[in-house]
């Protein structure tokens, strides 16, 4: 009959609610819905796995929140990010990793006065099982091109904003994001594609690391929609497998407007955003795995 569990954290001011807020869309969470009332809002995130734990004795950590994570690392430097990024020192907000004696690696970071959370990972990753090969979330050092269509211009611009967000949150520099404004979704395949097959090779002249791909196809009463949507879903998967250059899908289809408004931000998160972390991680996905096979092959 247990579905889920949630942990409340009131925050006493509406600058304290956007930060943490901040803080921890950064980090790799899941946004959840939240809530927008009269007397309150909400900012969630998810987790795939909750637990409640009963402590007899000495607690594991400082705080109450602790996070468990695969990529300790990664997740403190992306914390460091954001904290540079809001041009404030890290100093006495980040701990440094310490070891415990539960078998695990943990640091504390402190976005707001009195907010401390905990991450942390098992010193022996695997414990029994296999691990992935995953993408971090730090941006920094990438090269992005976004192509956003220009049609539905009240929700394109709103995803644009969102991906870039998502980029410079993550550490990405404002001269590595090249922005290109095509008329509509059907154009949107063929600018990623002549940005793509400028990029030969990571690093080459012109280059990006990753497309994201923004765009909005409302149905209405034709076949029009579906049309134009198989051909653009098309175009953008064929660039990415035949240039090899990550291409991040962020081409709204939707039955209304006010579907693709609740997909641009206003309930259901942006879409933008999503694209552009998703564009992020597999990059550095792909440096980990050229990475490897050099590394076997030498």
């Amino acid at each position: 009959m247990i579905k889920g569990i949630s942990i409340l954290r009131p925050a006493a001011t509406a600058n304290t609610y956007e930060r943490l807020a901040s803080f921890f869309s950064v980090l790799g969470f899941t946004p959840g819905s939240g809530w927008n009332e009269d007397s309150s809002r909400g900012a969630s995130f998810l987790a795939p796995l909750g637990n409640l734990e009963i402590v007899d004795g000495t607690m594991p950590s400082v705080t109450d929140v602790l996070i468990e994570v695969t990529q300790l690392d990664a997740v403190r430097e992306a914390a460091i990010m954001w904290f540079r990024g809001q041009g404030e020192e890290t100093a006495g907000h980040i701990s440094p990793v310490a070891e415990t004696d539960w078998k695990s690696r943990i640091f504390t970071a402190e976005p707001v006065s009195g907010h401390v959370f905990a991450f942390w990972e098992w010193a022996d990753p695997l414990r029994g099982k296999p691990i992935a090969v995953e993408g971090d979330l730090s941006a920094e050092g990438m090269r992005f091109a976004i192509v956003a269509a220009r049609w539905n211009a009240v929700i394109t611009d709103r995803l644009l904003d969102g991906a870039l967000d998502a980029l410079l949150r993550s550490g990405a520099a404002r001269r590595d994001i090249e922005i290109v404004r095509v008329p509509g979704a059907w154009e949107v395949a063929a600018a990623a594609r002549t940005i793509a097959d400028r990029s030969p090779t990571f690093g080459g002249p012109g280059s990006v690391d990753a497309i994201i791909t923004l765009g909005c196809l409302i149905r209405g009463e034709t076949a029009h929609y579906e049309a134009i949507y198989n051909e653009v879903a098309r175009g953008i998967g064929q660039s990415q497998q035949e240039t090899g250059i990550p291409h991040a899908f962020g081409v709204l289809t939707c039955e209304t407007l006010e579907q693709a408004l609740n997909r641009a931000g206003v309930k259901a998160g942006n879409k933008g955003f999503e694209a552009a972390i998703a564009a992020i991680e597999m990059v550095s996905l792909h440096r980990k795995l050229v990475d490897r096979e050099n590394s076997e092959g030498a």
